[in-house]
């Protein structure tokens, strides 16, 4: 009774992207987000404890907000967020968008079916672990026979699924948390579709509410170290960017982990492509093809969003000692520093340019080369826009 008090009203604290946990009851539903390691100094001292009497003073006050000071967190030592599938899906609250009946829910059912057996999805590795999919529109005679249309008789007892669940915030943390405890392996869970969940009244979009509902759902998850993967509908009409389809406000954007925009060009197209963002992953296109017979989305490529960074002033300035009718300059690193001009020390200039070299060829069209030789050190800049000289 008292262990699942303090769990609810845990779920229904506010929303931030740490919750501090000075004495946090460990058990097998609560997975830390950080597995953190403190380098603390010795316990036994009568400073130390005396320090940690203070704190404990302090943290007694209403007002009191935890911190961490530049010390202490090059001190700790900070877990990134495991991965569900590597690349596309990590712990935390996702979004999967699109348009009704394009086959998100094939989709989403065959990522749930590759979790909960551990099987490659496309040119993805998968950690297997159990899955629970909300499959709210749907009754145990449909899911049945789409996983049976999928994968025949090629079952997982780690995959499971319920048709009815409470409204978030009115009972569904709870059972997800009770899931959890009762599978402590789970790694996804697949809630199809969000607005399924939402409170009685929760119809009309806000930032608030959205934000809410996604930051309910990502500190689950967060606490938990698993995927909350969210069905949701895009809008009719087009949007300058994409991701502005997303239905509601970008409150759910703001507070998800990443989504994936999932978009055809017809409906009764067999071609779909899905656009991948993520905090902490590269932003990617992957373009699939289903089988019409099976349902089953297959991978035809990948296309990675290539970030643009910002002019580089000191790489103008370099690449403009060479040019097509001067392809080559040759001098030594404290040359370079005068004629470039940059204000940047000889020695701090080619450091620059050792770590710059890719971009300098990539972006500017100009090979660097930093070789030691009899006479000293010599830099050549040489004129390759084409890059054939690189290769």
């Amino acid at each position: 009774m008292g262990i699942d008090a303090k769990e609810k009203t845990a779920l229904s604290s506010s929303v931030g992207a740490d919750e501090r946990q000075p004495f946090q009851t460990k058990s097998n539903s609560s997975i830390s987000t950080s597995n953190t390691e403190i380098n603390y100094p010795d316990e036994n001292s009568s400073e130390n404890l005396e320090e940690l009497y203070r704190k404990m003073q302090r943290m007694a006050s209403p007002y009191y907000l935890h911190t961490v000071s530049m010390t202490e967190l090059y001190q700790t030592t900070y877990k990134s967020r495991p991965p569900i599938i590597d690349g596309l899906l990590y712990a935390g609250a996702y979004i999967l968008a699109g348009a009704p009946k394009i086959g998100k829910s094939f989709l989403v059912a065959q990522i749930a079916y590759h979790v909960s057996t551990g099987e490659k999805l496309w040119e993805f590795e998968v950690h297997q672990g159990t899955v629970l999919y909300l499959a709210l529109e749907d009754d145990y005679q449909r899911i049945q026979s789409r996983m049976f249309m999928m994968y025949g008789v090629e079952d997982s007892d780690k995959l499971h699924f319920a048709t009815v669940a409470n409204k978030i915030g009115n009972g569904l943390d709870e059972q997800l948390e009770f899931f959890v405890r009762e599978h402590p392996d789970t790694k996804l869970i697949v809630i199809d579709t969000m607005q399924k969940i939402r409170e009685v009244g929760g119809e009309a979009y806000s930032y608030a509410s959205d934000y809410e509902i996604i930051g309910r759902l990502k500190q689950f998850a967060d606490k938990n170290g698993i995927c909350v993967l969210i069905v949701h509908h895009t809008r009719k009409q087009p949007a300058g960017d994409s991701f502005e389809m997303i239905s509601g406000t970008t409150g759910l954007l703001g507070c998800a982990d990443g989504s994936l925009l999932m978009q055809k060009k017809k409906r009764t197209a067999l071609e779909a492509t899905i656009d991948v963002v993520g905090r902490d992953q590269q932003d990617q296109i992957l373009y699939l093809s289903k089988d019409p017979a099976t349902q089953i989305w297959s991978l035809e490529r990948t296309e990675t969003e290539l970030h643009r960074d910002p002019p580089d002033k000191v790489l103008e300035a370099v690449a403009g000692l060479v040019s097509e009718e001067h392809r080559e300059w040759t001098g030594s690193p404290s040359e370079l520093a005068e004629v470039v001009n940059t204000g940047m020390a000889a020695n701090a200039l080619t450091k620059y340019l050792n770590v710059k070299c890719g971009r300098l060829a990539e972006d500017y069209g100009v090979k660097y080369e930093n070789k030691a030789k009899h006479s000293g050190r010599r830099v050549t800049l040489t004129y390759n826009v084409d890059g054939t000289e690189l290769k």
